[in-house]
């Protein structure tokens, strides 16, 4: 079972947290922490902007790299646009004028959690160095800059570890997929060897009792039978979804004939549905019982074709110049036919 929460739910926390350093922007300035408001209120006009450009909803969870490189520059700008106007040796601290510190935590934590570690990295890594020579280095601690940084980390270390999980989540179910497949596979080599098994020992057991019973003395035409059905045999290997047992009679009815049949099913009419199969089927029985051809070759199309089945019958013209020249006689074309995936619509009206 996979638990997940709501984007919207994570972008609407997010944007009430950067609201609340804002407040306490608002809430400082009355107390007379800053000589100038001006900068400050030009520092939250910055801040809710670029706020609100990470938090814009986007189909890709990574930041782009403008939109990180804005964060970053808001990051850089907001440290001493705030700090000119407050003092850093004030008896108890600037209180909630340091908000910007917060700030920009809450501001790289997002850039970190949107893929882009980087560049919240170096908007921390700056705000640490302006603080030391801003207020010293044990401002860091009392302003709240490493708390900031670990925010930031924490955020880094997190999304490493949510996207190896997804990644080896992703291996798993991929193995997964295969492992079925493979299975799937293995249990059709099966069936289909079960099956051609049980096919080949209907066709051939009435023959093998007969070279049983008359210890191998076949007649002629018992041994042209034999011919026949180990032919039948390789049918069910080659010709597969060409053979329903109407085919299966007229291909051998033909061979009795003397006619040398071919089958070849090469998948071009596995997808075909059970109607039109047996449509094509059943024209390919007509034409096996009414050809005169000395060879015949049946053959799938491939899928794309608005043909399912060519039928090509051969008839050797026994041309006497040439067979005295030393020559083989030739072929010509008795029958070819092309059996369509659909049925023809009649014309209307």
């Amino acid at each position: 079972m996979k638990i997940g929460v709501p984007r919207a739910l994570i972008v609407a926390l997010a944007a009430l947290f950067s609201a609340y350093h804002l407040l306490l922007a608002a809430y400082s300035l009355p107390f007379h922490y800053v000589s100038e408001p001006g900068p400050v209120i030009a520092a939250m006009l910055l801040y809710a902007l670029v706020t609100a450009t990470l938090l814009w909803p986007t189909r890709e969870p990574r930041l782009p790299i403008w939109m990180a490189a804005f964060a970053l520059g808001v990051a850089v700008a907001l440290p001493p646009l705030i700090t000119t106007v407050l003092d850093p040796a004030r008896p108890g601290g600037n209180g909630y004028a340091t908000w910007y510190v917060a700030a920009i935590g809450t501001l790289m934590t997002i850039t970190a959690v949107r893929l882009r570690p980087g560049f919240a990295w170096a908007g921390i890594a700056f705000l640490a160095v302006q603080t030391v020579f801003w207020s010293g280095p044990g401002a860091l601690g009392s302003i709240g800059v490493i708390g900031s940084a670990s925010w930031v980390g924490v955020a880094h270390i997190i999304t490493n570890t949510l996207a190896k999980a997804s990644r080896d989540s992703d291996r798993f179910s991929q193995a997964e997929r295969e492992a079925t497949e493979w299975q799937a596979a293995q249990e059709a080599h099966l069936n289909e060897r079960q099956f051609r098994l049980g096919q080949t020992s209907v066709m051939a057991l009435p023959m093998l009792r007969t070279i049983r019973s008359s210890h191998g003395e076949l007649t002629a035409s018992q041994r042209a039978e034999c011919l026949h059905l180990e032919a039948g045999i390789r049918d069910e290997i080659r010709g597969r979804k060409l053979l329903n047992d109407v085919v299966r009679e007229q291909v051998m009815l033909a061979r009795r004939r003397g006619t040398v049949v071919t089958l070849l099913d090469e998948g071009g009419i596995d997808e075909l549905a059970d109607a039109d199969l047996d449509r094509v089927l059943g024209r390919l029985a007509l034409a096996l019982r009414e050809t005169t051809a000395d060879r015949l070759i049946a053959r799938t199309v491939p899928e794309g074709s608005e043909v399912a089945v060519t039928v090509v019958g051969l008839k050797t013209v026994d041309d006497e110049s040439v067979t005295m020249l030393g020559g083989e006689p030739d072929d010509e074309v008795e029958l070819w036919l092309e059996i369509p995936r659909q049925a023809a619509h009649a014309p209307e009206g």
